[in-house]
């Protein structure tokens, strides 16, 4: 059973498996509370406004984006990231899904303890932050500032991606404005921001989460744990090795090959939006997304 379950989550995509975990934190913490009258874990994931308690537990800048506050909060969320989330997918590797969203994650989490300690209404407040908009707000500007032409139906309206940006950035400043969430507010357009700026720097060419993302490699490196092979009887390869250069050398030709097309693929749309892209080519930027 145990087998099974890690076979089907090897099989899922990055975003569903970033979906998974962030549903199973969440009945998790409810069953703790609920059923078992344990205090909430939620205190020591969630990010605080205060510098001083986020001095203390640094993580939070991060894990406070696995927590949610009711089924709504996280029911939403985790719809926008499933529907925004294949699309970047047939662009785009899942590590640079992984980049857009943490940096979300992590610009909406800086700019929600910037307003408490220097905007003059919030600095007596208290507060606290949780929940995956910003990471989820990030993929999704991401997406309609990088192919801002694409259309998508809305009940029975077709809407351009870049409106659709627009207003949703417009209604988190009217909601800021009214008082409303003030935090997550100012989380959502911290991730908006990073988004946008990411997206826009792509399209020239500059990818601005690749440190970041070298950086989240070596700490994955750090608590991976190499695996020796077992002890085994060596034979000498008797093959010529002209037939082994020959096959190694038609395998990197063919990686070449695909990444030519997925990048003239890309130019195109840079240039003419994804809606120029025929069937084929929208065909096989899909299958490249979900075979990297």
């Amino acid at each position: 059973m145990r087998g099974d379950l890690k076979q089907q989550y090897a099989r899922l995509s990055i975003v569903e498996k970033l979906i998974a975990i962030n549903v199973i934190v969440y009945l998790v913490s409810l069953i703790l509370v609920n059923l078992f009258r344990l205090p909430s874990i939620t205190v020591w994931f969630q990010l605080p406004e205060n510098l001083g308690d986020f001095i203390l537990q640094p993580w939070s800048l991060v894990t406070y984006s696995f927590f949610h506050s009711g089924f709504g909060h996280i029911f939403w969320n985790m719809l926008m990231l499933y529907f925004f989330g294949r699309t970047f997918l047939n662009l785009f590797d899942p590590k640079k899904f992984l980049n857009v969203y943490f940096l979300g994650v992590i610009a909406g989490g800086l700019l929600f303890m910037l307003g408490y300690n220097t905007l003059p209404a919030l600095i007596n407040e208290n507060g606290v932050l949780i929940g995956a908009s910003a990471g989820v707000t990030a993929i999704l500007i991401f997406v309609c500032a990088y192919l801002p032409n694409q259309t998508v139906r809305l009940l029975i309206v077709d809407i351009k991606l870049w409106h659709l940006g627009v207003v949703i950035v417009a209604l988190d400043l009217l909601r800021l404005s009214s008082g409303q969430n003030v935090g997550g507010m100012l989380s959502h357009l911290g991730g908006a921001a990073l988004g946008f700026l990411y997206a826009k720097q792509l399209l020239k060419g500059n990818d601005i989460g690749a440190g970041f993302g070298k950086f989240m490699d070596s700490v994955a490196n750090m608590f991976s744990r190499e695996k020796k092979a077992p002890m085994k009887t060596v034979y000498r390869n008797t093959a010529p090795r002209k037939t082994t250069a020959t096959t190694t050398t038609t395998i990197d030709r063919k990686k070449v090959d695909k990444q030519r097309k997925i990048d003239a693929i890309l130019d195109k749309i840079s240039k003419s939006g994804y809606e120029s892209l025929s069937k084929e080519e929208k065909d096989f930027l899909f299958i490249a997304g979900k075979e990297d």
